[in-house]
């Protein structure tokens, strides 16, 4: 669990910069696998193979503390944007400022499924009672395009 707070993307992700890592989860398994699978495609386009199966072990956990929730939101802002050049640097500005002020985390509509929820928690005792869940296989088989199998 602390390696989500340890180790860090270069540039960082939606929430965090590359100084600081943060748990990042979504309320139901596909849109974790959703989410997951966004990042995992961006590296094999990367690289330049789109032949890969991997496993996914979900986890469940529980969360302590009250989180900024913007899912309401009547205007989407910036941070909630599909692209990543986008929306990182706006959430990451956005969640420094947010933890500046004793923020825990955020709840937020997911870019990659709609109708998903997602969940950042900024500090790793706000992560409790972690266990695992499922168990998926991402398939891609030279596109873009993933198939998720129950494992």
């Amino acid at each position: 669990m602390n390696a989500a707070f340890a180790y860090t993307r270069t540039g960082g992700n939606r929430f965090n910069d590359g100084s600081r890592g943060a748990w990042y989860c979504a309320f139901d398994d596909l849109t974790a696998i959703d989410e997951v699978a966004f990042h995992k495609t961006r590296e094999l386009l990367a690289i330049g193979c789109l032949e890969e199966e991997t496993v996914y072990q979900g986890l469940l956990a529980a969360f302590i503390g009250d989180f900024t929730d913007v899912r309401d939101l009547a205007e989407r802002p910036a941070y909630l944007d599909e692209d990543p050049a986008i929306a990182y640097p706006e959430g990451q500005a956005f969640a420094a400022a947010l933890r500046e002020n004793g923020g825990r985390g955020i709840i937020y509509p997911s870019a990659r499924r709609k109708g998903g929820i997602c969940l950042v928690a900024f500090h790793p005792h706000l992560v409790q009672n972690v266990r695992p869940g499922a168990r998926w296989k991402l398939i891609w088989d030279g596109s873009p395009e993933y198939t998720a199998v129950a494992d």
